[in-house]
């Protein structure tokens, strides 16, 4: 009878315990709940995917060839009915500060999904620039082509090419004739984050001035790219504190990377 008298006392030594780790990481149990539990049982229950849901959304509240009103009509879905980890528009107003500041000509996005961050890059390019962005799911491509199609951009300003990542970087200069990149916006896998730079700076792309943004290096988090970039002595660099997209009480962060091609790292 005494163990049967512990048990309660020790659930109840435990609660405060329990409720301080609800509390501390009720941001991570939102995440979850809106994540996968929501869409485990929405994909269930609509036979489609996530990407396509919302696509059907947008489809329905925009207007046909206005970036601004899909970029909106994508937040409010993903803040209100599902997540979806695009850069989301607190983080995507440094993304547009840079395209606007660079005024790139090339640009490469590495990690197209549903098309959000190619649509916000588009917008702020300069006359005749143009966009390169990979997706490896080819079902993600096909919405992400429809939504980048839907906002007004023609193949001549946005390309989507779909394959993994570390097969077409090393074909940029033979398949599309690129000399150089201007600018790279990764938000792919984050494990994919350092082979990809490194195959970038093997293929002879990047030159002095192009500028590299990196999602998401603090959550989920991108260690060793920090790791090397801080260590190569090719980039000035800087990350930039942000809250996760949607999700405004876990911390992330943006690193931003300048080509500097040899000398000693300096941080910016």
């Amino acid at each position: 009878s005494a163990s049967i008298m512990v048990s309660p006392a020790i659930a109840l030594a435990f609660l405060p315990f329990l409720l301080t780790l609800v509390i501390r990481y009720r941001y991570y149990f939102v995440l979850f709940y809106r994540a996968v539990l929501v869409r485990f049982i929405q994909d269930c229950l609509s036979g489609l995917s996530r990407e396509e849901r919302a696509f059907q959304y947008v489809l329905t509240h925009v207007t046909p060839g206005d970036p601004d009103s899909i970029l909106e009509a994508f937040d409010h879905w993903c803040r209100k009915v599902e997540y979806i980890s695009n850069i989301g528009p607190k983080k995507g107003r440094l993304l547009d500060r840079l395209i606007l500041e660079n005024a790139p000509l090339i640009v490469l996005e590495l990690g197209t999904h549903c098309g959000y961050g190619a649509v916000r890059i588009a917008r702020s390019l300069p006359l005749g620039a143009r966009l390169y962005t990979v997706e490896m799911d080819e079902r993600n491509a096909a919405v992400a082509e429809k939504v980048i199609r839907l906002a007004g951009f023609d193949d001549d300003t946005v390309e989507l090419i779909i394959g993994p990542s570390d097969q077409v970087i090393p074909k940029l200069r033979e398949d599309f004739g690129i000399e150089r990149l201007d600018f790279v916006f990764m938000d792919h896998w984050k494990r994919c984050y350092l082979p990809d730079l490194q195959l970038l700076e093997g293929s002879g792309l990047l030159g002095a001035g192009s500028v590299i943004l990196a999602d998401n290096v603090i959550f989920p988090g991108a260690p060793h790219f920090l790791r090397y970039v801080k260590r190569s002595g090719l980039y000035e660099y800087r990350i930039h504190r942000a809250t996760l997209e949607y999700i405004p009480g876990i911390r992330d962060g943006m690193a931003e990377l300048t080509y500097i091609g040899g000398g000693t790292q300096r941080e910016k």
